[in-house]
């Protein structure tokens, strides 16, 4: 039997399409069915400026009229305020649909339940929260980013069993295996920022760049050093991306991670060294690992966590086999509630998709080489 859910899944595969495309946007997934129950079109919200998932799967239908007595399914609340574009409530109320299923409520406690009020208002049946907790999961980043103003930060190491990050000169670069390098791309490919420390940069002298994923943008790569004295020929600053290094010198990484918001990064990946991913845990930073573990035994000097740590739990922990690695996820759980970091709800710059469109940056970090 087609039930809500059944179709909702089809937005969420429709929504899916756009990580990685869409920042600072939320992924936003629409179908639409005919009131016997025929799939009609569907759409996804492409990229931030570009028309709603609700409008591009009206767009979709095959004559003018079709959504008439129809029944619209979108992963997000539908937006009622002016933005980029007009506010997709009011298409849905011209298009002439007798229902709107919602999955999850927009975040913003500026916007959350207005477009549900409209619809209603107009005489359109609203049944909103069907498979919320997938629908909310899928925009985690922007959810945290559009309450807060600072971005969600996912934890990402490559090390051994007993713990360490690097091996022997003579035995090679790598840990882990290929397949796992190249699920750590696609990885990159969603998020909006790399973070790394001034020793990773020095000693790996890393290009942080997305590879072999189709249709991926590069996102920016952040290095946070105390001193300033970077390699002036390091990839990051000479390669074809160097327009998209940021560095920050002698700031609280809080800070760099509220500015990053700022410039509506909703998304970071710190990949090291082990300085800076103890400084994110020290300071509960970190919403969530992405840990891919090889079967190896190294026993050299440099630990992911350069220091101890206050017992630290993952919820929501699964795990994988990648090729012989495990690849090991979870949200972090920290042994008291702390949000002294975070600004207070609203204090971040304006929401994308309210007027005045993306923040500009403010002029905090520098760009390209010291």
């Amino acid at each position: 039997m087609v039930t809500h859910e059944t179709w909702m899944r089809l937005a969420l595969r429709e929504a899916r399409r756009g990580l990685g495309r869409t920042s600072p946007n939320p992924c936003v997934g629409a179908v639409i069915v005919s009131p016997r129950g025929r799939l009609l079109a569907k759409g996804w919200h492409r990229a931030a400026g570009r028309p709603h998932a609700e409008i591009e799967a009206l767009r979709g239908l095959s004559r003018p009229g079709l959504a008439r007595g129809a029944t619209l399914y979108v992963t997000l609340e539908p937006c009622s305020t002016h933005g980029r574009t007009p506010p997709c409530v009011e298409s849905i109320i011209g298009a002439g649909f007798a229902k709107v299923v919602i999955g999850a409520i927009d975040p913003n406690p500026r916007h959350a339940g207005h477009g549900l009020k409209h619809l209603r208002k107009a005489g359109i049946e609203v049944i909103s929260g069907v498979l919320n907790d997938e629908a909310a999961e899928l925009n985690r980043a922007f959810n945290k980013w559009i309450v807060t103003g600072m971005p969600l930060v996912i934890a990402k190491c490559a090390l051994s069993i007993d713990g360490r990050i690097t091996r022997r000169p003579d035995e090679g670069q790598w840990l882990t295996s290929e397949r796992s390098r190249a699920d750590a791309h696609r990885v990159r490919a969603r998020v909006d920022a790399i973070l790394i420390g001034a020793g990773t940069l020095r000693a790996d002298n890393p290009r942080l760049t997305v590879r072999g994923v189709r249709g991926a943008r590069q996102p920016w790569r952040v290095v946070v050093t105390r001193s300033g004295k970077l390699p002036r020929k390091a990839h990051l600053f000479t390669d074809e991306h160097r327009d998209k290094t940021l560095i920050y010198k002698n700031q609280p990484l809080t800070d760099v991670l509220r500015d990053l918001g700022a410039r509506a990064v909703t998304s970071v990946l710190i990949e090291g060294g082990a300085k800076v991913l103890t400084e994110a845990f020290d300071q509960r930073l970190v919403d969530s690992v992405r840990f891919y573990i090889a079967p190896l035994l190294v026993g050299g000097p440099h630990p992911a966590i350069a220091a101890p740590l206050p017992p630290t739990t993952l919820d929501n922990q699964k795990h994988r086999r990648i090729g012989n690695d495990i690849l090991l996820t979870g949200d972090v759980c920290y042994p008291e509630a702390s949000t002294s970091a975070l600004p207070k709800p609203g204090a971040h710059r304006r929401d994308p998709r309210s007027p005045g469109g993306t923040p500009q940056p403010p002029p905090v970090a520098r760009r390209r080489a010291p």
